[in-house]
């Protein structure tokens, strides 16, 4: 697999992602609680696909970098608000395990790349 389609598919995983996690938030019941975890957790779903598509435009490898510790920062932040849904009892496990599932994989794939690009960026 090339560069491009690793970097297609990551982009086209992070979009889908931050689809399902709109889809889990439009399906919760509203409270107080629901509303004000709901709107940090969209926020911070569907950034990391927006900004994981400005890595693949990164200008030099110091902006790479520093754009992919936004997106780790803002899947781990997800991750956050996933598990807080569930630990208040908004949202029932069942239907948040996939996404925790899909948030793990993307943090541990984010700090990979930011672990390989931070060791080529010193190489250079």
């Amino acid at each position: 697999m090339t560069a491009t389609t690793n970097s297609d598919a990551l982009k086209n995983r992070t979009k889908r992602f931050a689809l399902l996690v709109i889809g889990l938030c439009q399906a919760l019941p509203r409270s107080q609680a629901s509303t004000v975890i709901t709107r940090q957790l969209l926020r911070s779903a569907t950034s990391v696909g927006a900004n994981y598509r400005a890595v693949c435009r990164a200008r030099s490898s110091a902006d790479f970098v520093s754009k992919l510790g936004i997106v780790l920062e803002e899947a781990d932040e997800t991750l956050f608000w996933l598990e807080l849904l569930v630990d208040s009892g908004v949202a029932h496990p069942d239907k948040t395990v996939p996404l925790i599932k899909e948030a793990n994989e993307l943090v541990s794939i984010f700090v990979a790349s930011l672990r390989t690009a931070k060791g080529l960026k010193s190489a250079i």
